[in-house]
Parts: C-alpha cells; sequence; structure tokens
C-alpha cells in the first residue's frame, strides 16, 4: 500500500518541490492529480482550508503547506539528510526557502513566468505592460540569489538541500521565459546550477510534462 499521497496540480511549482522531495528519498508515494482551479473547489478546502496546493496525506495525517511538508519528509524519511548539520549551511538553506516564498514567487513566478508558460495554455489573457514592469524587482531577486550562493554546487553548500528543492521548481519554469532567460545569463553560476538540478533523476521524474501524459503513455 503506498504510503504517501500528494495532492497536487500537475506542473504546480509548490507540488513538484513536494514530489522532488519523495524522490530523492526514494519514498513509496502517489500523486493525487487536480484539475487546473480544482484547489477552490470545495472537495479540496476539506483538506486545505485556504485552498491552496499541495496538501500531503501520511496515512490519516493531512499536512499542508509547502516547508512544513519538507520538513516532516526530512524527519520521517532521514536519508538521505535534505537538512545541513552544520548550522550555517542549514541557515542558509532557511534563508533561501524564505526567499523563494516571499520573494521569487510574487516577483518572478507570479507576474513572469505564470503568464509567459501558464495562462497562455488555459487561454487566459496576458498583461504585457505588467510583464515588462515585473522585469527590475526580477533582476534584483536572481541577483540577491546569485550573490548568496556563490559558485557552491548547491544553495547551502556541496551537498543537496530542501532549499534545492523549494527554488528550483520556479526557476526552472523562469529560464524558460525570454525574461528569465536573459536575467540569468548574467549569472552563470546560477545557470550552472539549474543545468545541474536539471540533470538530476528526481528532476526527470517529476516534470511537468511527464505528470500530465496520461497514464498509459507515462
Amino acid at each position: 500500500m503506498t504510503r504517501f499521497t500528494v495532492h497536487s496540480i500537475p506542473g504546480s511549482p509548490f507540488g513538484r518541490t513536494v514530489l522532488l522531495a519523495l524522490e530523492e528519498k526514494q519514498a513509496d508515494y502517489r500523486l493525487a492529480p487536480m484539475a487546473f482551479g480544482a484547489h477552490r473547489a470545495p472537495e479540496h478546502r476539506a483538506l486545505h482550508p485556504f485552498g491552496r496546493i499541495p496538501v500531503l496525506a501520511d496515512g490519516d495525517f493531512l499536512l499542508y503547506e509547502t516547508q512544513a511538508i519538507l520538513r516532516y519528509l526530512d524527519r520521517v524519511l532521514p536519508e538521505p539528510a535534505l537538512v545541513p548539520a552544520d548550522p550555517r549551511a542549514a541557515a542558509r538553506m532557511d534563508q533561501l526557502i524564505g526567499v523563494t516564498d516571499c520573494y521569487v514567487v510574487p516577483q518572478i513566478s507570479a507576474p513572469i513566468s505564470f503568464p509567459r508558460l501558464i495562462a497562455p495554455r488555459f487561454g487566459l489573457p496576458v498583461d504585457e505592460e505588467a510583464v515588462l514592469a515585473a522585469v527590475p524587482a526580477a533582476e534584483n531577486c536572481v541577483a540577491a540569489i546569485a550573490a548568496l550562493v556563490g559558485d557552491r554546487p548547491y544553495l547551502a553548500g556541496d551537498a543537496l538541500s530542501l532549499a534545492d528543492l523549494m527554488l528550483i521548481p520556479h526557476l526552472a519554469y523562469f529560464i524558460q521565459c525570454d525574461e528569465g532567460a536573459a536575467i540569468l545569463a548574467r549569472h552563470p553560476a546560477l545557470t550552472a546550477w539549474i543545468a545541474r538540478m536539471d540533470e538530476r533523476d528526481s528532476m526527470a521524474v517529476t516534470a511537468p510534462e511527464r505528470l500530465m501524459m496520461p497514464a498509459e503513455a507515462a
């Protein structure tokens, strides 16, 4: 019997973060895919009262909020550890997780990646002026991340951490946008980190295009 169930919309960066953690832990799980917009439905609000995604079910234990889910998984599935033992590395991890939630999402994913990549799939209008207006904040956000990471192989140091899993789904989308590709090109170490993450098996398994395939074709 599958232990973990992840309720999420395929392609959601937050949902992908949780799937990445489960893949890196080689855990037994299944994705309970939701249609675009289904997070607002009463059925989902029974799991998540704020109508967001993802939700993790571990038996009868339900948990929402991506950061909480990541830390729970690292505690109940301790190998491989995704939280650094070194206090400074752990602090850097926490800082970059916070940067992702507080700045990357509202300054990059919501105003640029979503209208460029997601909105057209569903026939939603794109405000070109709003996208253009978001570029300076996105440039500042990427520069700040690049400065924190330096030339380390992973965000918090030499080993993969929860921060990498939190940030990569957002920048994997952003680099596909013309605006994102241009901004990231000015930060080769960060672009190299994206490429390094893309090489991981967990990224291939959780790729949005793969999750959206019919089961018989996957």
